[in-house]
């Protein structure tokens, strides 16, 4: 009687024992990739935004009164989709009153945040960014 070709049943465990393993090394790389690829998106977004924050109040003599009115008026094409809450009417505008236009009759925006609650990887809020 000839033995049958194939894979004993130890050799199976030991085939998947390393598969699972390097499976639980791969996935959290993965994931933290990910999570700083969102991180970078998020800089980036918030750069543009408050570029374009600045460059409105410096063209119009007065601060937006809302994000809105960017890309209303040509600013940017349109409001950026937070990395992180996976929509676009999650930014959080600051408005200061110390912060009025050049004629000094109206405060307006003069800087945005994300509407995220989660903690980057620098352990700071990345509501604070």
């Amino acid at each position: 009687m000839e033995r049958s070709r194939g894979f004993t049943l130890i050799e199976l465990v030991i085939v998947m024992t390393i598969i699972g393993l390097l499976a639980a090394i791969a996935v959290p790389m993965y994931i933290q990739s990910v999570r700083h690829a969102r991180e970078a998106v998020l800089r980036e977004d918030l750069r543009t935004l408050r570029s374009a924050i600045d460059s409105y109040t410096i063209d119009k003599q007065k601060a937006p009164q809302s994000l809105e009115d960017l890309v209303q008026a040509g600013y940017i094409k349109s409001m950026p989709v937070d990395p992180f809450t996976h929509r676009t009417d999650t930014w959080v505008p600051a408005q200061d009153d110390t912060f009025q236009s050049l004629d000094q009759t109206d405060s307006g925006i003069n800087d945005v945040h994300s509407g995220a609650q989660e903690v980057g990887s620098d352990g700071t809020s990345y509501s604070s960014w």
